[in-house]
């Protein structure tokens, strides 16, 4: 009797290439830092977390910047070719009466888009120190001139029939009679003299407009 024997092959085992690999990457990067010293860990260690605190503040930074509205455009004042120049005397617009004087011309600024500006009467304060700072105002481009202040004004009002083309508003208890031209508007100094002038500016410039 013949015995058949089964013959019976036993699998071997497939390893796994790619977890040798990676188990190879593993222990070679563990001997790495051990072959580093403590020290440099900590640097390494602070390095990347700079790192990670730099990346986050921008990416915070630029969402909140992203975010915000736009700015508006702002829109540039246009004055128009009209200069309204006032003389004072050493104390400028400081002086109760010339400050009320300065927020009149102003206020007329906006409705009339006129260029404003002030000169103080430096040095003596008198009708004949007061005439060459006047006489600056006259012969630049001021087309409404006026005045506050008792040397001042009276320079001012010599000047009128002179410069009949020019508009000039006195500011003073005077009124307008027989030697002012039909160019000078006085106001009066009270409560309403911020209005008065701002009034008296605008009807001015009209004129000459």
């Amino acid at each position: 009797m013949v015995k058949q024997v089964r013959q019976v092959t036993r699998t071997r085992p497939v390893r796994a290439e790619g977890t040798s690999r990676l188990a190879a990457v593993g222990r070679a990067a563990v001997a790495g830092l051990r072959s580093l010293g403590g020290r440099t860990l900590a640097m390494i260690g602070t390095a990347v977390g700079v790192a990670l605190a730099v990346i986050v503040t921008g990416f915070l930074l630029y969402n909140h910047g992203s975010s915000r509205p736009p700015i508006p455009a702002t829109r540039a004042r246009h004055y128009t070719e009209t200069d309204a120049c006032l003389l004072t005397d050493r104390n400028g617009i400081n002086a109760k009466a010339a400050a009320a004087v300065w927020q009149g011309m102003q206020d007329a600024s906006l409705t009339t888009h006129a260029r404003v500006s002030y000169s103080s009467v430096t040095g003596e304060q008198s009708t004949a120190n007061a005439r060459p700072f006047l006489n600056a105002m006259l012969q630049g481009s001021c087309e409404v001139v006026l005045a506050v202040g008792g040397p001042e004004v009276k320079a001012a009002q010599e000047a009128t029939r002179r410069y009949a083309k020019l508009g000039f508003v006195l500011v003073g208890s005077g009124s307008k009679g027989k030697t002012d031209a039909g160019n000078v508007a006085w106001v009066p100094v009270d409560d309403g003299l911020r209005s008065g002038v701002a009034t008296a500016v605008k009807q001015a410039v009209g004129a000459r407009g």
